[in-house]
């Protein structure tokens, strides 16, 4: 209870009222509820104050949203291989929180969370502020980051290899013949998006063609993102014949709109996704995509948190990156072929 009695005094409210802000319940103003969360975020976590380092047996899984199955995905993967190793899972859907990244993780460690797996966490965002993560590894805080990592960050890491899937999905498309190949991309802050480009201006460089700024059109991640930023560039003078995109969800808006301008995929226009969803094989035509060995990631970074917080690793934190795994199915094709070949 002394962590409570700390945050309540700090704050200037009762312990009641710092327990319902900790349990998202109604009765506290948006004021209070502020103030109580700035406290939290202030406090350090030492065996003297809030979050006290405590066997609990809870690890947390924060994803940044549940509407891209990508991130079920992984959630089930990491709380499956979490129990097998005897440890409980809560899930945190932190873009449905009322409150950032760094207020969602302090009241997690108050109500006695052992260790936390970010999955694309806010570092990934190069406009974002990553003072936190540094101050949570300066206070202890046992976690490991998936595919996010900070170079500055002393803490295990499992991600894929961005850069490889953009370079491996522009190398299908210019092994089919394209020549003109342009990048349906996320928000240009977005690391995981400039590593996917990276690869593909180099596959591209590679093959002797152009990488022109012009055939990379950023937009939000999701399907409307990627129609969107598809619709650019085929209204482009010298449109693609093919296009990558940063996700499955950005793809399957790429196919949304190539049919809505009456384009065949893929006799008029190929489209990659990345990730490789349940819903890719389902579509028409069937996505090409770069599959993401999400189980063999889960895995390891559970691993990794768990010989972090049982002392195993202490100051021997690992990265491992997995190379994805390209998946061909109809929606790429030579440009201009019959359907079927």
């Amino acid at each position: 209870m002394s962590g409570l009695a700390e945050i309540a005094a700090a704050a200037g409210v009762s312990i009641s009222t710092v327990s319902r802000v900790l349990n998202r319940r109604g009765g506290v103003n948006d004021a209070t509820r502020r103030r109580v969360l700035a406290v939290l975020a202030d406090l350090p976590y030492t065996s003297r104050g809030v979050g006290a380092l405590q066997r609990t047996g809870v690890i947390a899984l924060l994803v940044p949203e549940l509407s891209n199955p990508v991130f079920p995905a992984f959630a089930e993967a990491l709380e499956t291989w979490a129990a097998r190793r005897g440890y409980s899972s809560v899930l945190c859907n932190t873009r449905s929180a009322s409150m950032r990244e760094e207020g969602y993780v302090r009241m997690l460690l108050a109500r006695g969370i052992e260790g936390m797996v970010f999955v694309s966490p806010e570092c990934t965002d190069s406009a974002a502020s990553h003072d936190h993560y540094l101050r949570l590894v300066d206070e202890g805080v046992h976690m490991v980051l998936v595919n996010g990592t900070l170079p500055a960050l002393d803490v295990p890491s499992v991600s894929v290899d961005e850069q490889v899937a953009g370079y491996a999905a522009a190398r299908h498309l210019i092994q089919l013949g394209h020549r003109r190949i342009g990048f349906v991309s996320g928000p240009a802050r977005s690391m995981p998006s400039r590593a996917k480009a990276a690869g593909w201006q180099l596959a591209l460089e590679g093959a002797g063609l152009d990488a022109d700024p012009a055939l990379v059109a950023h937009a939000p991640y999701g399907a409307t993102g990627g129609a969107l930023a598809a619709g650019r560039l085929l209204e482009l003078p010298h449109p693609p014949t093919g296009v990558i995109c940063s996700s499955d969800l950005m793809a399957i808006g790429a196919l949304s709109e190539a049919q809505r301008r009456g384009l065949r995929v893929p006799q008029e226009l190929s489209v990659v996704g990345f990730d490789d969803i349940p819903m890719a094989q389902h579509v028409a035509p069937g996505l090409t995509t770069l599959a993401q060995p999400i189980t063999e990631i889960a895995r390891a970074a559970i691993d990794g948190l768990i010989t972090a917080m049982e002392g195993a690793g202490a100051g021997s934190a690992h990265a491992r990156v997995f190379r994805p795994r390209l998946v061909v199915r109809e929606s790429t094709g030579p440009h201009g072929a019959p359907a079927g070949i």
